[in-house]
């Protein structure tokens, strides 16, 4: 079983990475110096209603809270979006020739055929 990494806010609920998710996030802020860490956030779309998005953060906003991820990067989670994402885990896996970040939600209730969005009640 690979490696997971927890990163925890002062409500305690956890935002879990796995070594391969936290291994990928860092990789890919390597090759964009000015940034500073990834915001998580949802925004409303598809069929089901809402979608997962991942940003680059050069300055967190005030909105978001902030949490360590490796070193001197951050993950940001934008403050609304926090009620949707709390508790759950990411992981970065390989389906066929393609990788992908894998949202394991426990607040997720539903999703949309394709995939590309949930619900939540």
């Amino acid at each position: 079983m690979s490696e997971v990494m927890q990163h925890k806010s002062d409500s305690g609920m956890a935002v879990t990475f796995s070594e391969a998710a936290t291994r990928h996030v860092l990789s890919d802020l390597g090759k964009h110096p000015e940034s500073r860490g990834i915001r998580l956030s949802v925004k409303k779309t598809g069929c089901s209603g809402l979608s997962y998005v991942v940003d680059y953060v050069v300055v967190p906003q005030e909105n978001d809270i902030v949490l360590p991820l490796a070193g001197d990067y951050q993950i940001c989670i934008d403050k609304g979006s926090y009620p949707y994402l709390k508790g759950m885990s990411i992981d970065y896996v390989k389906q066929g020739l393609n990788h992908k970040f894998v949202f394991n939600n426990p607040n997720q209730t539903g999703q949309c055929g394709c995939g590309e969005s949930f619900t939540v009640e």
